[in-house]
């Protein structure tokens, strides 16, 4: 680890518990959310013509889906990680470098588990 502690108070990080675990659920229910509206949909309209234009729209609406499916997933990851952490007592440090995360970049993102550098690294698939 290089770089200063970081000194982050048990009441901060008990806060960013909190933060994280309504965080997951909410990305949870959000899903569980979509999928019911979804099945709705099919049994309300199920049994109506459906024309090109419609199938067109369900497979981008699906990709649009999927897509933030796979950015919750990542997400929930980042989250859980960030949990364990806290338990770990290592909340706070980037998994990467072992270097410190600013709190301000915690207080943004509580799930943050890498620096800015390096998740930018990590988005851009490096």
């Amino acid at each position: 680890m290089s770089g200063p502690e970081v000194t982050l108070s048990e009441e901060f990080i008990a806060q960013q518990r909190t933060r994280l675990e309504a965080l997951r659920q909410q990305l949870l229910g959000g899903e569980e959310n979509t999928i019911a509206n979804q099945r709705s949909d099919e049994q309300e309209h199920g049994d109506e013509a459906e024309e090109f234009e419609d199938e067109a729209q369900g497979m981008a609406q699906d990709e649009v889906n999927q897509a933030l499916h796979d950015v919750n997933d990542r997400r929930i990851d980042d989250i859980e990680r960030a949990l364990q952490k806290i338990a770990e007592g290592t909340y706070g440090y980037s998994d990467a470098s072992g270097d410190p995360i600013p709190k301000a970049r915690l207080e943004v993102a509580p799930e943050a588990i890498f620096t800015v550098e390096e998740q930018s690294k990590r988005d851009a698939g490096a």
